[in-house]
């Protein structure tokens, strides 16, 4: 029995170890090949060790796309979605968890339904909305589509659920409205769940692509993820220092996420314990 065990064991320890390895190689050939010269960058076979570090190409990305422009445009945007978001999420997850009314578990039933609509099915819909509004080529048009979220009204939601009504009416007897309650009572132990859903938003705004490609011309309100654009011209794509500009847009995710995996990891279980 034990020599079974410590074969499922090493069989265990490889498996995870081949997935964290084909995870981590995608960032580890976006890095190295940020210190490579263009002939390494594109060599074939591909070079893997560079002779030479360049660390060249990140002040190369630097001059040629106005980097700090972009990142407070991210930060401004990331921001102010996290907070709408955040709000309009509480309030939901509230409205649907312990407040009656008729027809809320099937309107619930709905929204579900509509999370597996994608995104891009919705583009041209956003896209004419945010035209007719006259807000095409501003910031606030890359906020308004993400200001609510129904993944993270249900995860908010079932944790809500998992909170004792008999709480929420010993409150009610005290005096308290239901929107003390909410911020005093349920807001705040709710924070596990609350700083996953606030990360996991950060996270998607931070690296969103595609809409603002649609929706932002000028070049003083891109965003980073879309500033990569600046090193793609007619003459072709400089790799290394494409992968120099994606260091400088992931590195603030992939750090932020290391610090907060633990909570990001209990928020989600938490919040799917229940519903």
């Amino acid at each position: 029995m034990k020599r079974q065990e410590q074969i499922k064991r090493i069989l265990l320890y490889t498996i995870l170890g081949v997935g964290a390895f084909i995870m981590i190689f995608p960032f580890f050939w976006m890095i190295i090949t940020s210190l490579k010269t263009g002939a390494e960058a594109n060599s074939v076979p591909p070079t893997f060790i560079p002779k030479k570090l360049i660390f060249e190409n990140y002040v190369y990305a630097f001059k040629v796309a106005p980097f700090a422009k972009y990142f407070m445009n991210s930060v401004i945007v990331t921001i102010s979605c996290v907070i709408l978001t955040m709000f309009n999420t509480i309030l939901a997850a509230f409205a649907f968890s312990k407040m009656k009314f008729p027809g809320r578990d099937w309107i619930f039933a709905g929204l579900i339904t509509m999370m597996m609509v994608p995104f891009e099915m919705l583009i041209i819909t956003n896209y004419t909305t945010i035209v007719k509004w006259g807000l095409y080529d501003t910031i606030i048009a890359l906020i308004i589509p993400f200001v609510s979220s129904i993944f993270y009204t249900y995860i908010l939601r079932n944790f809500f659920l998992s909170v004792p009504d008999s709480l929420y009416y010993s409150a009610k007897v005290d005096g308290a409205s239901d929107w003390q309650f909410l911020w005093q009572v349920l807001v705040p132990i709710a924070k596990p769940s609350l700083v996953t859903i606030a990360l996991l938003n950060a996270i998607a705004c931070w690296n969103s692509f595609l809409w603002s490609i649609l929706v932002i011309n000028s070049q003083g309100k891109r965003t980073l993820p879309f500033g990569l654009f600046a090193f793609t011209n007619e003459t072709g794509i400089r790799y290394e220092v494409l992968m120099a500009g994606a260091t400088i847009v992931v590195i603030p995710m992939i750090l932020l996420f290391l610090f907060c995996r633990k909570s990001i990891v209990t928020g989600v279980s938490r919040g799917g314990l229940k519903g």
